[in-house]
Parts: structure tokens; sequence; C-alpha cells
């Protein structure tokens, strides 16, 4: 039988090894420190001796030190070379041997805290009052026009706002900044701004429009009577709804608009020849609202009487020039898809009379360069994986891909969705041209770039590159949403560790695709361990609350999501209908949380009635 004492030898002699390897890790990558920002020498330190440390198989070591009651090293990352000498000066105490080695220079896990406070603080501004994760909100476009929504989203709990430069452009960003700003001062509050480059964007292209129409549908209840009427929004064409909650939006010229009041009514006969009444309620803005409650179809030069409340009719107007319907592919198991460099516009397949193909569902891609890059045999995915392929035959003008992957009654595959070749090596990485452009707005107004698609070091000189030429400093946020990206992390952080402050976002759409749904849980743990041994704060990104910001009404999945993300030092929201009511939910999971969950490290606060067998979180309510 094996004593205690020949056990704590044995794990002694590993702790040796384990810190023989770690100190001979950091020799070998010794430039690599010295080239970062000296605010980050100690942290890219701590990351070189984390990844030497990850080197052993650190689970049966951690089993060995949990037999010996020690602590376990669950908890390492932001202090590895100070806790392997803790516990090696311990086991060499209980052998007898009191000549523990002492080493300047090394993270104490107090001064680790310290470090990824103060990194955390500069990029996100200062934490909310009961709240040590910060909140990040997408900006839609409509808070370009409306001020006070933006200072009702800082009231709810946003610390940092962002701005997508795939969207809108500098005129409407400006004005968000604005309203940022001016919000900020009054409210004292220390919101950021954050502005996310576009990236090269791998999308499918534009699909054959369809009939410049709109339906109008009113909501109905279980017996076919109307419960909610449809909701239309009546105004000039160039002004948009105030929000989300709108059906349809029918355009109409000024003139006529001018003379439309509360209480008329519009009449119309729809495409099928069905008489269809409109109630005019309130004015919003620059529109107003009308109610309907029969379902109709309505196309561009629809004739539209306006009447009186009296029934006298006033004039009458044409709609305008409506958007035609958004048209889509259908897409099966074992059909075939033809993406091709040609933009021409997409079109299901083609049959003849007896139901054979004659021609495939096509579509463009709008990165055909890649077509060299991939493989025959590699996979595929759509619009987040909700279509699968495998590529059949490749050239440089079309891929023909078979479906592998779609709904039993077909998958709709719209324009500018997503693409992800998660097995391919594609080249196309870095800055764009528009990237480049929307650089010089960026650096002159934002807090923050976030820089998309980095994939490995390289790409992060290109930015570190452009950003030498701007007197202005800012913060750069990297964000991580492909494999190559994931493999390449270390590197990259010390690449990007030469400029500061810098952080990481994990931006777990395109991600979970590219790494695979089985693997994506550890991958995304895994980020998170990295970014905490290089002090470095990270984003916990993509679809947190998306059900909540989008309906209205969160998902039980969704709620334990946010209530993890605490664990990061940021949550980013994506814009939705219902964004406010997300960011104050958000906030008070998150301020739950935090006691019960810091980081990794698990917090026990009082439970009342405990000793009485009883379990009450009662005095944790927000």
């Amino acid at each position: 039988m094996i004593t205690r004492t020949e056990r704590i030898r044995t794990l002694k002699l590993k702790f040796d090894e384990i810190i023989a390897f770690v100190k001979q890790i950091e020799v070998q990558y010794q430039d690599e420190i010295d080239s970062v920002n000296p605010v980050y020498r100690k942290s890219a330190l701590n990351l070189v001796h984390y990844l030497g440390f990850r080197n052993f198989d650190i689970d049966e070591i951690q089993d060995q030190l949990r037999d010996l009651d020690f602590p376990s090293l669950s908890n390492i990352e932001a202090h590895v070379m100070r806790s392997l000498l803790s516990i090696r000066s311990l086991l060499d105490h209980l052998l007898g041997n009191t000549s523990p080695e002492k080493r300047k220079g090394i993270i104490s896990v107090k001064k680790s805290k310290k470090i990824l406070n103060r990194n955390t603080k500069l990029l996100f501004g200062y934490k909310s009052r009961k709240r040590r994760t910060r909140i990040m909100v997408t900006l839609p476009g409509t808070a370009a026009d409306d001020y006070s929504f933006v200072g009702r989203l800082m009231d709810s709990g946003m610390n940092s706002a962002r701005i997508n430069c795939a969207h809108d452009d500098a005129e409407a960003w400006g004005k968000m900044i604005q309203h940022v700003r001016n919000s900020s001062e009054n409210k004292i509050i220390n919101c950021k701004v954050m502005m996310d480059l576009g990236g090269p964007k791998l999308r499918t292209g534009a699909i054959e429009p369809g009939p410049k129409i709109i339906r109008l549908k009113p909501e109905k209840d279980v017996s076919g009577k109307v419960a909610n009427p449809a909701k239309v929004w009546i105004a000039p064409a160039e002004f948009t709804p105030p929000n989300d909650s709108v059906d349809v939006h029918i355009p109409v010229g000024e003139d006529w608009f001018a003379k439309v009041k509360r209480g008329d009514t519009i009449r119309l006969r729809d495409t099928r020849d069905k008489d269809v009444k409109i109630v005019i309620d309130g004015r919003k803005g620059n529109g107003r609202w009308g109610y309907c409650f029969t379902s109709a179809y309505v196309s561009t030069g629809t004739t539209l009487k306006l009447y009186k409340a009296d029934g006298e009719e006033k004039l009458k107007e044409k709609v305008g020039e409506l958007l035609p319907i958004e048209q889509y592919l259908s897409l099966k198991v074992d059909d075939i898809l033809i993406l091709h460099k040609d933009p021409k516009q997409g079109e299901n397949a083609k049959y003849d009379e007896s139901g054979k193909v004659v021609q495939h569902a096509h579509i463009s891609c709008t990165l055909p360069q890649i077509f060299l890059d991939v493989k025959v045999g590699e996979p595929i995915f759509f619009d987040d994986g909700k279509i699968e392929g495998i590529i059949e035959e490749q050239s440089e003008d079309e891929l023909r891909i078979k479906v592998t992957y779609a709904k039993d009654l077909g998958s709709k595959l719209k324009a500018d969705k997503g693409i992800n070749l998660p097995q391919s090596d594609l080249k196309v990485s870095g800055l764009t041209e528009k990237d480049k452009e929307d650089l010089k707005f960026v650096v002159q107004h934002a807090d923050t770039v976030n820089y998309s698609f980095v994939n490995d070091e390289n790409d992060v000189e290109q930015l570190l590159t452009e950003l030498a030429k701007y007197e202005r400093p800012i913060g750069v946020i990297l964000k991580i949403e492909t494999q190559k990206g994931f493999h390449n992390l270390p590197r990259i952080l010390l690449k990007a560790m030469q400029t500061y402050p810098i952080e990481v976002m994990i931006a777990r759409g395109d991600l979970a695709i590219e790494t695979g749904w089985k693997n994506f849980a550890s991958i995304q743990e895994e980020i998170l361990r990295i970014c905490e041994a290089a002090h470095i704060p990270d984003v916990w990104a993509t679809q947190v609350l998306e059900s909540l910001a989008k309906k209205g009404v969160p998902s039980r999945s969704e709620i334990t999501d946010a209530a993890l993300a605490q664990r990061a030092e940021c949550v980013m929201l994506n814009k939705g209908a219902y964004i406010e009511k997300a960011v104050r939910m958000l906030d008070k999971i998150l301020r739950r949380m935090q006691k019960f969950q810091k980081k990794k490290q698990t917090m026990l606060p009082r439970l009342e009635e405990a000793d009485k067998l009883f379990l009450s979180h009662d005095r944790f309510n927000i």
C-alpha cells in the first residue's frame, strides 16, 4: 500500500517537472513576451506560463491533490507560477524541506485581480451600481433619431453602446454617438462607444425579387375572431416606422398625408378585389398609425380613398413604391445547389413536365475568391447552420453543393445569409478597403474598434499598422469567430498586446458553426480561460436573451445562458423591439448571479433558514 508520504513525494516530483517545463517555455517565447506593451509584460509572461502548464494532464494531478486535501489548481489561470510554487513549497514542507523557491516579477492572486479590473475599466468604463459585469448593447438605426431611447438604455443598465459599421452610414453613426455622449454627460455615466468593422463578409448574394405587395394580417384567436388588428404605419416613403412593432408600412405622398387626421378612414380594394378599411389612430413622429381588422394584400399603385369620420370623402392617393416581397430558395436533403461567381440573381430549381430537374437552384456568393481555397468533400453551412451541404465539385467560377441537412419540408435560404466553411483553409481575412475607410471615422469618434474575423497574428498586424497612421489612441476588441481564430488565439493575443488596451469578444454565432456544435461549449470555456490567463477582458456575445429582445418573452435556456455570462467582463445584447426590457432583465440576472459566481469561482452566500432545513433566495431579490 502506498503511504501518504510516498504520494506526496510523487506529486512533488510532478510539480518539479511542470515548473521546469513552464520555465523552459518562458525562455522559448521570451522575444514575444518582450515585444508586448510594458503594461502587459507580466500578463504575457503569465499567459505563456499557463500554456506550458496546460501541456500536462492536469486533471490527474487535480484528483491527487484533492485526495490529499490540497487546493486543486481549478482557478490557477490568472497567477500560474505563484500558485505552482506555493503548492510545491507546501509539498516540500510536508517532506521536511524548508527552503521554498521565491521568484520576483510573477503575479499574485491579489495583483491579478487588480490588473484585470484596470484593463476592464479602461475598456468599458466604471461598473454599474451593484453589478460587476458590464452590458454592451447594439444600437439600432433608430437610435440616430431618438435621443430619449439611448437615455432609457442607460437607465436600464447599458454600459457601452455598439455600432455596427455594416449598417447605416457615417451621418447616422455620428448622431448615435452624440446621443450617447450627451446622455453620458447628463446622467454622469461613463458609457463607452464601440464600433464594429464589417470585415470580409462571406454571404449569399441577391435572389430574384418577388412582387411588390404587402400583406395586412390581423391576429386571430382559436375561434377565428380578430384578437388584434393589423398595425399599419402610414407615412411618406422616406420616414420609416419608429420601432419593430408595426406590421407593414404604406408609403404615401406628403401632401396627401398632411390631410390625414385621427378618426379618418382609408378605404381600398386589394389585389383580390376585396373591400378593405383602415381606421386612422394617433400620430407618431412623422407618420400615423392605422388599424385594419381584415386580411388584405396591397400592391404598389393601389388607390387609397380618404374619408372623414362623418363619411365624407376627402381625396384619393395611390400607394407609393413598395419593396418587393423577399424571396428565398427552398432546399431539401439531396438537392443540388450551385454557388456561383456570377452576380446574377438566384433562383429556385426548375423542372420539366415530368418533374425532372432542368436547372438546379443557384445563388451567388459575395466572396467568390474563396472558391479556390475549398476542396471537394469539405462541408459548407448556410444561415447559421440551418442548411448543411458537401462540396461535390469545385472550380474558380462555381461550387456544386449537395444538401445534407435541411428541414423535412424544405429550408429557406434567403439573400445576405452567412456562409461557413469550417474545414477550408480560407485566405480571405484581415481589413477590407471599406474597413480602412470606416476606420477613419471610428478612430476619430469611438472609444474602441471591434475587429471582425481575426484569424491569426497577421490580421492583427494589419490593424496595428493601420492604427499607427492615426495619433488618437483607441481600444481594440478582437472578435474570435472562426476555427482558425481559436486555434491561433495565444499568438493573436501576444501580437495584439503590443497595443493597449485590448479585449476579446467570443462571437458565438459563427464560432459555433465553425467549430461544430459538439465542440463549442468546451471551446468557449477555453477562450475564457486563455483570456483570464492574459488578464484580458472578454465579451460574451451573440444570441444573449435573443427571444426576449425580439419577441418580448425569454426562453428558459437563454435565461441560463445569461446567468453563465457573468463569467465574462461584459455581455453583449443585439437589437430588437424589446431591447430595453432585455437590458433590464440582464441587469437583474447579472446582479443576482454574481452572489453565486465570480468568474469561475463559486461563491457561497448565506442561505436564510438553512438551519431549519428550508431554502430561500428572498434576500437575493433585486
